[in-house]
């Protein structure tokens, strides 16, 4: 199944589609020429791939980019039979699964918020695909992490039924979630009502608000491999690419300068927005993007990023 978006040419028309991987029916957008290098979109929470839908299309002129939903968000099925235990280790599993269904075997990775860790344990797991690393207000270091970590830090210290209903009635909502996507934007109904409204619908999803609980929890993991993330950076050097909107509450620009102490060569760009940039700054996104990768090397002519 497929949708053109008005005024897109071919190549940059956004496709949807599925493929089973680890047992799992997993949905993703596509967009670009089948030969050209790969980009790897990975959203974060509580979105989808449905954030990159401004972003795409600045894009795929020149790469195929591919942004694939997460088991527990957007239009991935998990089917109940799969018993799938959701945490970071398993998402990267999935993904992985995922990209060697699409036969990628080069890639740049665009990590985003759950999508960072899930990203660079990919990373990690096959340094050698990886090609570049844009990081939007994708999070691997202690400093990164704002105060508006604090309820579930205390989750993560108490993992009680009590912590655990605060951040369903304090996070999981209609409110927090626009709060999410507004919160540092300069005009903040600038910010496309659908966006939130989706990720709200598709939270209240039967079993989903426990689904999050439980990847609120598993964070904690995700800290707990930052120095092994460093340790990544440090050994493959991989060009990577921090664009961060400055005004993020969740994480802030400490965690995009931190980059450098692992990765000297490391390019940081602030803008003036929120958690979600892509929402009011896709343009700039992806013009960084495009010169970024260019300069690294990552071009068209550089030759195919699939095998099939």
């Amino acid at each position: 199944m497929s949708r053109v978006l008005s005024g897109e040419t071919a190549n940059t028309a956004i496709s949807v589609h599925k493929v089973e991987a680890d047992g799992i029916q997993i949905f993703y957008r596509s967009a670009g020429h089948a030969a050209a290098p790969v980009l790897l979109l990975l959203h974060g929470f509580p979105t989808s791939s449905f954030m990159f839908r401004e972003l795409i299309p600045r894009l795929a002129d020149e790469y195929r980019v591919i942004a694939p939903d997460l088991p527990g968000f957007g239009f991935t099925e998990v089917p109940e039979k799969r018993n799938y235990t959701y945490s970071f280790d398993a998402l990267a599993h999935t993904v992985e699964a995922f990209t060697d269904a699409l036969g990628l075997n080069s890639y740049a990775i665009y990590i985003f918020d759950y999508g960072a860790p899930t990203g660079l344990r990919l990373a990690m797991a096959h340094p050698e695909r990886v090609t570049a690393i844009v990081s939007q207000n994708g999070n691997a270091y202690e400093e990164g992490l704002g105060d508006a970590w604090g309820p579930i830090r205390t989750y993560w210290s108490a993992p009680t039924a009590e912590n655990r209903e605060v951040l369903r009635q304090n996070i999981l909502t209609l409110e927090a979630t626009r709060w999410q996507y507004t919160h540092g934007v300069a005009d903040p109904d600038s910010v496309a009502p659908e966006s939130y409204t989706l990720d709200t619908a598709l939270m209240e999803r039967p079993g989903n608000k426990e689904i999050q609980l439980d990847l609120f929890l598993d964070y904690a993991s995700n800290v707990k491999l930052y120095p092994k993330f460093q340790e990544y950076f440090r050994k493959s050097k991989p060009p990577l690419l921090a664009i961060w909107g400055k005004n993020d509450p969740f994480f802030i620009p400490a965690g995009a300068e931190a980059y450098r102490k692992d990765l000297p060569n490391a390019r940081v760009q602030f803008l003036d927005t929120g958690h979600f940039a892509t929402e009011t700054h896709s343009a700039e996104i992806a013009a960084a993007i495009k010169e970024f990768l260019e300069a690294n090397g990552v071009s068209r002519q550089k030759g195919s990023g699939a095998s099939r």
